[in-house]
């Protein structure tokens, strides 16, 4: 599993939502000031969360965005599935997306390794929730410093 910038965004934003859970709609401009994320990319990741489900939006006055559940029972699976799809580091050994490989009944390596790194990051994802998320907010954490650090291709 690699981060991508968008991810990093995603995680932002929902600790701020998270925050702000249970006070009413939030504007894209009251997210992007709060966030420091750039309006166009808040954009495309609301509009990723919204249709996983995970965020909830109202157009217009008065509107904006909401979490659609408390945060604690939005955890990082959810949010990773939503903004990247499948955790899992080959189609074979995904829970969600499986594609069969005409070998995998008898690899060693889908057992002895990639189900266990699909199933350790889930495990690691499973344990964090956007409440967590919201906790770090508050504390004055950005994760804006994480885009610094993201692999890249080839690395």
């Amino acid at each position: 599993m690699r981060l991508s910038a968008t991810d990093v965004y995603a995680l932002q934003a929902l600790g701020f939502l998270g925050v702000r859970h249970g006070r009413g709609w939030v504007g894209s401009d009251t997210i992007a000031g709060a966030t420091g994320i750039a309006r166009p990319y808040l954009a495309r990741v609301m509009a990723a969360l919204v249709a996983s489900g995970i965020v909830e939006s109202k157009k217009g006055a008065g509107g904006g965005y909401a979490l659609q559940r408390e945060p604690a029972s939005i955890d990082l699976r959810e949010v990773m599935r939503a903004i990247d799809g499948p955790v899992a580091p080959l189609s074979c050994v995904s829970r969600n997306w499986h594609e069969a490989c005409a070998v995998e009944d008898r690899c060693h390596a889908r057992g002895a390794v990639w189900q266990r790194v699909r199933d350790a990051v889930l495990d690691v994802l499973a344990d964090v929730s956007v409440a967590d998320l919201a906790r770090d907010f508050e504390q004055g954490i950005d994760y804006r410093p994480c885009l610094d650090h993201l692999l890249r291709p080839g690395a």
